[in-house]
């Protein structure tokens, strides 16, 4: 990455949903919801924008016999996520 900022990640949840993936192979829509603490339309937007970039991929798969969605982070979501971080590193270290 060139050490910019990816504004598709910059909004908080977007930068939450991103690590809480980072972390794990997939998560269920439902439990992202949760930690991040927005409502159903709000999170299917931001998935929308990170599928819409290619960093994440959602499946639909039976959970408790209820069909859920679930959320993976591709591998350019994780190098826009590493990037994105490097940046925010770079410019928290210029301010102190």
């Amino acid at each position: 990455m060139s050490g910019a900022l990816d504004m598709v990640l910059h909004p908080p949840t977007r930068l939450q949903i991103a690590a809480i993936l980072a972390k794990v192979s997939e998560a269920e829509f439902g439990k992202l919801r949760d930690i991040t603490g927005v409502a159903d339309s709000v999170m299917s937007k931001h998935l929308s924008a990170l599928v819409e970039a290619g960093y994440v991929t959602l499946k639909k798969a039976p959970l408790d016999g209820r069909q859920r969605t679930w959320a993976a982070l591709t591998a350019k979501g994780a190098a826009a996520f590493k990037g994105h971080l490097a940046a925010l590193q770079a410019l928290a270290a210029g301010v102190t």
